[in-house]
């Protein structure tokens, strides 16, 4: 009786409900990209991978500077009386950021084009640039259904999302559109969220622009801006120094090996914690059950994450070649170091958003900032040994430094005891 008491408490937690929701858009999300993803294995060309690499390595570092996620995240973790002055704020200042984000993309894309030696990524970087104009427009918006543990509405965007863009990106390849296909799909699939988020959501902005609150903001947001700043030269460092130093084939293969391996995983880990800052946040000035709450959603991720890690591991000798054709067989090696890399930082992610509950930003700053560098320097040291070397480095300085990391954070922020 016990027994099934305990099971009943374990999944019938308002933490576990709102990962069910993000894993059943995610589940519709990875059927979709399964059909996309053979798709493009079956179309692109190394160079083409490449190319799609770089557009969304540049994508991924603009939208940290429209601070989406520090926004966000402050929004969450205000407390009631704070959050329509910092909702509103938060909308302007967006559109500002977003406008500048855009502007500076579209300069950058020549330079950008220069560096790789392939002018074909000059239009198709300014075009995706687009999907900036719209951000401002459902940031707020999402950040509210968010707070409200509202996760099913979030999951419902993923997913219309998700069947649009990649249904509109097979068309577009069959019809021979390559990298076009990818772009296009990403620019004209974003007003899903748009139109979802407003049908979900009453708080409208106020008619005239207002940036009361930006201190609040930006001594918060600029803090997490700097960590998700350092966590995508993290991401994309290897992409970088790869293609740079050993040319787009190389990081065609690569990316490929991330798309099919880390892709995957991260995908899944993304879905518990984005349930998770929200869920230890309500109860953030308890401090048992902001503790309680943490550890054991903690548990639940890794009893999940990390079984369905190592058996995509283990067989990616089986499925790559059946999937994906028999030419990216070079790629499996890199394929499971990289996958396996996923595994310690699901720790160092939950210690991360720990800290942000806890409205201690600069500390992940910091320790972000020596990771990068660590990570920097171990990569650079790697590049002789090829895409081999440097997946083998990725996984060997996340396992050897990210759990140290992941523990000072906890008993930092759990021995301490910081409340707002």
């Amino acid at each position: 009786m016990l027994k099934r008491r305990s099971l009943q408490n374990f999944f019938s937690s308002p933490y576990l409900r709102n990962v069910g929701w993000l894993g059943s858009a995610e589940l519709v999300n990875r059927i979709l990209r399964l059909g996309t993803t053979v798709t493009l294995a079956r179309s692109f060309s190394q160079e083409d991978y490449g190319l799609m690499a770089v557009i969304y390595t540049l994508l991924d570092f603009a939208t940290v500077f429209t601070l989406r996620g520090g926004i966000g995240a402050k929004i969450i973790q205000a407390e009631a009386s704070e959050v329509g002055g910092i909702c509103q704020t938060a909308y302007w200042l967006n559109w500002l950021l977003c406008g500048v984000v855009f502007l500076v993309q579209c300069l950058i894309a020549v330079p950008i084009a220069q560096f790789y030696q392939n002018d074909q990524l000059i239009l198709p970087i300014c075009v995706a640039a687009l999907t900036y104009l719209m951000l401002p427009l459902y940031l707020v918006h999402s950040a509210l259904i968010e707070r409200e543990n509202r996760l099913k509405i979030t999951a419902l965007c993923n997913a219309a999302q998700s069947l649009a863009s990649n249904t509109l990106t097979i068309i577009l390849v069959i019809f021979g559109m390559k990298i076009w296909a990818i772009v296009w799909a990403m620019v004209l699939t974003t007003p899903i969220w748009i139109v979802i988020t407003w049908r979900y959501q009453a708080w409208r902005p106020s008619s005239q622009p207002t940036f009361d609150r930006w201190r609040e903001i930006v001594r918060f947001g600029g803090n997490l801006l700097g960590v998700q700043f350092l966590n995508k030269v993290q991401g994309n460092l290897d992409y970088l120094i790869i293609g740079r130093f050993l040319g787009l084939d190389a990081l065609g293969i690569y990316y490929f090996a991330f798309n099919a391996g880390l892709g995957i995983s991260m995908n899944v880990i993304n879905t518990f914690m984005s349930a998770l800052f929200p869920y230890i946040c309500q109860v953030r000035q308890d401090y048992q059950a902001f503790r309680q709450r943490y550890q054991s959603s903690l548990r639940k991720i890794a009893l999940t994450v990390v079984p369905l890690i190592l058996l995509q591991a283990l067989l990616a000798p089986i499925y790559v070649p059946i999937v994906f054709g028999a030419r990216w067989i070079e790629a499996i090696p890199i394929l499971i170091l990289i996958c396996l890399s996923v595994i310690p930082r699901i720790f160092s992610w939950a210690a991360s958003l720990l800290l942000n509950a806890i409205d201690r930003p600069q500390v992940s700053l910091y320790l972000e900032l020596m990771f990068t560098i660590i990570f920097t320097i171990s990569l650079l040291i790697s590049v002789p040994w090829g895409i081999t070397g440097v997946a083998a480095t990725v996984l060997i300085v996340h396992a050897l430094v990210l759990p140290i990391i992941a523990s000072w954070s906890q008993r930092y922020a759990f021995d301490q005891r910081f409340y707002p």
